[in-house]
């Protein structure tokens, strides 16, 4: 069982499958939800001071090196891109707009691609963390539901 719940934190760390990865995983195995849940938040967290403090530095870094500079150059140009686009829209609701982007399941995005967006666009770290964080609570919640709602289907044709 332990083993088990470990995989549902390192599958919760993993950058575009976090704990929208994480979640079915424990579902699928039956694993009681509730200790699930927790360990794919925290799994999910984890990264996350670490991508708002060092994302924009370790990418600054990397966008004139050989082998990386294009790929790290894109992901600053569409991040800054996309961040003024986000302010422009979302004003005085910047936090909430984080809050939604990471806490509404759909490929791209999650606590990884929101606080290196958080941190691209020099939002405060406090506030930013409490939302992602509210974000992944969110989309845990989302997650639990849909995955039991697959599962209990598929259970129900067997």
């Amino acid at each position: 069982m332990l083993k088990k719940y470990l995989i549902v934190f390192l599958i919760s760390m993993v950058p575009l499958i976090e704990l929208r990865g994480a979640i079915p995983y424990a579902v699928g195995f039956n694993l009681p939800l509730v200790p699930s849940y927790i360990v794919a938040v925290i799994g999910n967290m984890l990264p996350v001071p670490f991508i708002f403090l060092f994302g924009r530095k370790v990418l600054d870094w990397g966008k004139d090196k050989p082998l990386i500079g294009g790929f790290f150059s894109w992901c600053l140009e569409k991040g800054e891109k996309a961040g003024r686009k986000l302010e422009e829209k979302a004003g005085s609701g910047l936090y909430i707009a984080l809050l939604l982007f990471v806490g509404i399941p759909i490929p791209g995005t999650g606590a990884w691609s929101g606080t290196l967006a958080a941190s691209i666009l020099n939002m405060d770290f406090r506030k930013s963390v409490i939302h992602v964080l509210l974000g992944v609570f969110l989309a845990g919640v989302i997650m639990l539901a849909a995955s039991l709602g697959v599962f209990g289907a598929i259970s129900l044709v067997k």
